[in-house]
């Protein structure tokens, strides 16, 4: 998994299937954010998300040989349009639908499309966002150290001429801050890295119309496991480019993973449109919004218990899908220590509690990330760790 510290040996880690057993000493892993906070509802819904495959389904590579996205499945290229929508979070008329396998690999299609049409001649296009930026972006765009491209840090810094392409991730990864772009030279390309504009986590004020729009089923429903992924692309051009490079590194995407997503996302949708006051359906955004909020009471609570730590506060928007005044609720926390010099990701390490540092988001290291996303029993035990800690002096070796 991208950004995840291999360096570190722990004696045990928690549980990740049904065991809701967790021992006292047991490390938590709050460093990635795994969605299984969500595992109840999906529990909730029995066998509506169920689907059965026989052995002469899916033999072929092509799902669509009209569709410039040969690979995408019909049916699912329904299902987003009609979620986006109901939402109300993305234009999705007069775009093209490209699907991958998660969005880190839509995240690589993007870069290579943006910067294949440039001159061979001409210098790789430089890769920015704004710090703190999501970690994995460096990691993707250094990897294959590409000619293409490559990463140039943080847009606010950023002061080259020449071509660029700036990820604009809204809200933030990893402060949940809504972000546009910062750059704005004649020569940028835009992506716009939506994985958390959803209901659960914060207002939905308008619907986004960018030339290239990333959303990922994992951020969406919590199905991380699937590692779906599509992008909005309004450009065709781009999008054909984009299609090439998920042909050549993966030959398209899995069908069942693809029909899988379209029966859950058909699920979510149908809970949305409910107008039967005693449907069985629960809107799954309403149950994500309940969880997100009262997981963050939880810690606005212990963190202004004392004055060791600083937690960002949000604005109060109005949802144009709730069609009510909420406060964002990410599925990150971007936690300070008061004392700059401190190390925040070692003081939380020393308790059990794995974070990312904020060096990987290009900020600093008195600043860590902290997942809001993880299983009720690791959540109540960070909670219950955060508070013991806080009555201890730091002990960070």
């Amino acid at each position: 998994m991208c950004g995840t510290d291999q360096a570190l040996v722990v004696k045990r880690t928690i549980p990740r299937e049904d065991d809701i057993s967790i021992p006292s000493d047991a490390v938590i892993n709050l460093d990635h954010g795994d969605p299984t906070g969500f595992e109840p509802y999906w529990r909730m819904m029995g066998n509506k998300c169920t689907i059965t495959f026989e052995g002469h389904q899916s033999l072929s590579y092509f799902s669509d040989m009209k569709n410039m996205c040969w690979f995408l499945e019909p049916k699912l290229d329904e299902e987003i349009r009609r979620l986006h929508n109901i939402v109300g979070n993305a234009m999705v008329d007069g775009y093209n639908i490209v699907v991958g396998t998660g969005s880190s690999q839509l995240i690589q299609a993007a870069m290579y499309a943006l910067s294949s049409g440039v001159d061979d001649s001409s210098a790789p296009t430089s890769i920015v966002s704004a710090a703190p930026y999501y970690s994995c972006y460096p990691d993707i765009a250094n990897f294959l150290k590409s000619g293409l491209y490559k990463w140039a840090g943080d847009a606010h810094m950023f002061d080259k001429d020449g071509p660029y392409i700036e990820f604009v991730t809204s809200p933030s990864n990893p402060d949940g801050t809504i972000r546009d772009s910062v750059v704005n030279k004649a020569q940028g390309k835009l992506v716009h890295d939506l994985a958390y504009y959803w209901p659960q986590y914060t207002s939905i004020t308008a619907p986004v119309n960018s030339d290239i729009m990333l959303f990922t089923f994992s951020k969406c429903t919590g199905h991380a496991g699937s590692r779906i992924g599509w992008a909005l692309v309004k450009d065709k051009e781009v999008a054909k480019k984009m299609v090439k490079f998920i042909e050549l590194n993966s030959i398209g995407v899995s069908k069942e993973s693809q029909l899988r997503a379209t029966k859950i996302l058909g699920v979510i949708s149908d809970g949305c449109e409910k107008t039967d006051a005693s449907s069985e359906m629960v809107n799954f955004f309403e149950f994500g919004q309940e969880l997100m909020t009262q997981r963050w009471e939880k810690l606005r609570n212990v963190v202004k218990s004392n004055d060791r730590f600083i937690l960002a506060k949000y604005p109060i928007q109005y949802c144009n899908f709730t069609k009510d005044f909420t406060e964002s609720h990410p599925g990150f926390a971007w936690l300070k220590c008061k004392a700059n010099e401190e190390d925040c990701s070692a003081i939380f390490r020393a308790h059990k509690i794995l974070t990312r540092t904020g060096t990987r988001f290009g900020s600093d290291p008195s600043f860590v990330r902290i997942s809001m996303v993880s299983k009720d029993e690791e959540f109540n035990l960070f909670i219950k760790r955060f508070q013991e800690l806080q009555e201890l002096p730091y002990q960070v070796k």
